[in-house]
């Protein structure tokens, strides 16, 4: 699943090429895509037909872009919400210019917006092979610390259905010392916390496995039994690393992870511990284990990350 990272450069892309665009037209070609938009594909597209986008915001894994408006109590902010699921892309084309058409849909493209003006048309497709991702319109509701909702805004609201998730690292608004607090008074393993997206949002199996090792610290140690300089040095690795991957587009391990414009991340050639299961340790050399965690993978050093 993409993690903060990869969201976070479809946010960029999104946000250098469909800003004040207008919606001109909008296809749904499968409706499980839309299956959270109250109303179906026809309200989706009632909804999106003739207004702009006035911003492309982040909070953790959870994409949203403003509606141009006016809002009022009979008439609240609205926002296009885009939950990328396990294998969702948000890509941009422009339109065929050989027949003055779209260019081919390709197999896995579940919804299409076509954004004007008409003398420059952008096509954004939402692609989905796997179909866990999912877009709506939603309302925008006031956040809980009067911060802006995200990153890519400036406005404090957050979309309803995400208001539950916490702020992420790299949030200007995230309250460090409030999150290593309530950390530290859950029993729980550290990274079971660390995938807590009410906790602290956009780390994910990559990213908590590569932040764990930075700080040398076991998946499974208890939380409550962590000193709070334990703990601010796994956030800050954790920030650490996500900040690395940004520079280079995220991590992409096969052609469902990429950016707006198709490109791929690199990331991957710099994990320290993540998918190098027998290995040798970059740090000591011991190989690096592998082991089940919550239906999926912890790759941990057993000599630098020692349960204690």
């Amino acid at each position: 699943m993409p993690e903060l990272p990869e969201v976070e450069t479809v946010r960029d892309g999104l946000a250098r090429h469909v800003l004040d665009r207008t919606v001109l037209d909008v296809e749904v070609f499968r409706d499980y895509s839309v299956r959270r938009q109250e109303g179906g594909p026809e309200a989706l597209a009632a909804e999106l037909v003739g207004r702009r986008f006035a911003a492309v915001a982040r909070r953790g894994k959870f994409l949203w872009l403003p509606l141009a408006g006016v809002t009022s109590a009979d008439s609240p902010a609205r926002a296009l919400m885009a939950h990328l699921g396990m294998s969702g892309q948000l890509l941009l084309n422009r339109p065929g210019r050989a027949d003055g058409g779209l260019r081919a849909r390709g197999p896995h493209v579940r919804v299409r917006l076509l954004l004007g003006p008409e003398d420059d048309l952008l096509v954004l497709d939402f692609v989905d092979q796997r179909t866990f991702g999912h877009l709506s319109t939603v309302v925008l509701v006031p956040t809980a610390d009067g911060h802006p909702g995200g990153w890519g805004t400036g406005d404090a609201l957050v979309p309803a259905p995400a208001a539950h998730i916490a702020r992420d690292p790299l949030d200007p608004a995230f309250d460090e010392d409030a999150v290593v607090d309530q950390v530290r008074r859950r029993h729980t393993g550290i990274k079971r916390a660390l995938l807590d997206q009410t906790l602290v949002s956009g780390v994910g199996n990559i990213y908590a496995d590569e932040a764990l090792w930075r700080a040398r610290v076991h998946y499974a140690r208890a939380t409550d039994t962590m000193r709070p300089a334990q703990v601010r040095e796994v956030l800050r690795c954790a920030t650490a690393v996500m900040s690395e991957s940004l520079v280079v587009g995220g991590t992409s391990f096969d052609a469902l992870y990429v950016d707006v414009n198709g490109s791929s991340g690199y990331f991957s050639r710099s994990l320290q511990a993540y998918g190098r299961a027998g290995e040798p340790c970059p740090r000591c050399g011991t190989p690096i284990r592998r082991v089940a965690f919550m239906n999926r993978s912890s790759y941990f050093c057993p000599k630098c990350q020692r349960l204690r």
